[in-house]
């Protein structure tokens, strides 16, 4: 989408490439298990949040934590973070997916890889190609690959049984291009649903076998909320504008209100019924834990080489939880209570001045955080959709 202001074209790039869908989160109720780690885990005690329960605006009862104790900011030295458990969930280090369901992955060629997602047994990634993207999907069978062009956006179902992906085109000035396609695959059966007046179509989530989306109507409008079910020859639209996340259980979405060269303000919202909860103007919220009770977001100001800060806050009323501070590429739930983030050291990663990438684990309920992977110089690090 072209746009006037070249600091909104960052902003909005940057919320669209960190944007984290919960769809494609293991939703566990409880801490990582135990296996798989090279050193004892951080500790998932039950909460250290008091609860109190509350009616919500449909009448079902929600429980809102009230602030954690201890310090909520926290600076970060990451060669100082004790070694953790490996990620419970799919994740790539250079070119090799591992966790999840199945072996070591390893994608073939040279292209940079833009995302990773496991769903039944089987590998998927995006990668670039020449000036856009393609999906390849790997197996069942050894050295066997699909490819899907222009795919740009995957996510899968909280049972890694379903993926959802889009595309999108652009141009020989890579401007981006109008229309697009909305797939659902299980492995076996494929649909799709063609929007060929879409701009910015980009899928966000699986839930309950459907498929929640975004698209604008014209090329300098804002994006609107759709759901789709597989199969239907149509969508349905949701009375949201600009969403970045949706909780697992879709009661809650999260969307961008304000878009300005200060920065940016994110709105949580309860689908049903329309009715703002809160606003915050100091995060761009990206998503949610399984259990919707906390949110998470990076920085608002999003036009540098990283997000300098990953914060957690209340999901029901915007209190800021924790706010740890270090170079910040990607945030995903591990579970209710840990939240899984790619970062980079800043330093020691040779003359292409990215530093040491990694994945660290930390825990919403006391602000510890550890290394789920060693921190890896010249590596492409992502953690599974």
């Amino acid at each position: 989408m072209l746009q006037k202001n070249g600091r909104l074209v960052v902003l909005v790039a940057a919320v669209a490439v960190a944007a984290v869908v919960i769809g494609g989160v293991v939703a566990y109720q409880r801490g990582p298990r135990s296996e798989g780690g090279t050193a004892a885990p951080l500790s998932a005690p039950a909460t250290t949040r008091s609860t109190k329960t509350t009616p919500s605006a449909t009448g079902t009862p929600s429980t809102t934590p009230s602030k954690p104790s201890g310090p909520v900011k926290i600076t970060l030295n990451l060669a100082k973070l004790p070694r953790g458990r490996d990620p419970q969930v799919p994740y790539l280090v250079g070119r090799v997916v591992t966790g999840g369901a199945g072996g070591p992955e390893t994608i073939p060629g040279k292209a940079d890889i833009q995302q990773i997602a496991r769903v039944n047994g089987r590998v998927l990634a995006v990668v670039t190609k020449g000036l856009g993207t393609e999906l390849l999907k790997l197996g069942p069978s050894s050295g066997e690959v699909e490819r899907v062009p222009d795919v740009t956006a995957l996510v899968t179902s909280a049972d890694a049984t379903i993926a959802a992906y889009s595309t999108t085109r652009v141009g020989s000035q890579s401007e981006a291009l109008k229309g697009g396609t909305l797939y659902s695959d299980d492995g076996l059966d494929t649909q799709k649903l063609d929007l060929p007046a879409a701009w910015g179509l980009r899928v966000l989530a699986v839930l309950d076998g459907k498929v929640s989306f975004e698209y604008a109507a014209t090329e300098s409008g804002r994006s609107k909320l759709y759901s789709w079910t597989p199969g239907a020859a149509k969508a349905t639209q949701l009375d949201i504008t600009s969403p970045t996340g949706i909780s697992a259980d879709g009661r809650l979405v999260a969307s961008m209100g304000l878009i300005s060269d200060g920065g940016s303000c994110s709105d949580v919202t309860e689908v049903a019924t329309g009715k703002r909860l809160w606003k915050t103007c100091e995060s761009a919220i990206q998503g949610f834990t399984p259990d919707a009770r906390t949110a998470f977001g990076g920085d608002a100001y999003a036009d540098g080489y990283c997000s300098g800060t990953a914060t957690a806050l209340d999901g029901l009323t915007g209190v800021i939880l924790r706010q740890w501070t270090s170079c910040f590429f990607q945030t995903v739930p591990e579970d209710d209570q840990h939240l899984l983030m790619v970062v980079d050291a800043l330093e020691g990663g040779g003359e292409d001045g990215y530093g040491k990438r990694g994945i660290i684990r930390c825990t919403i309920s006391t602000g510890a955080c550890e290394l789920a992977t060693p921190l890896t110089p010249h590596a492409a690090v992502h953690i599974g959709t």
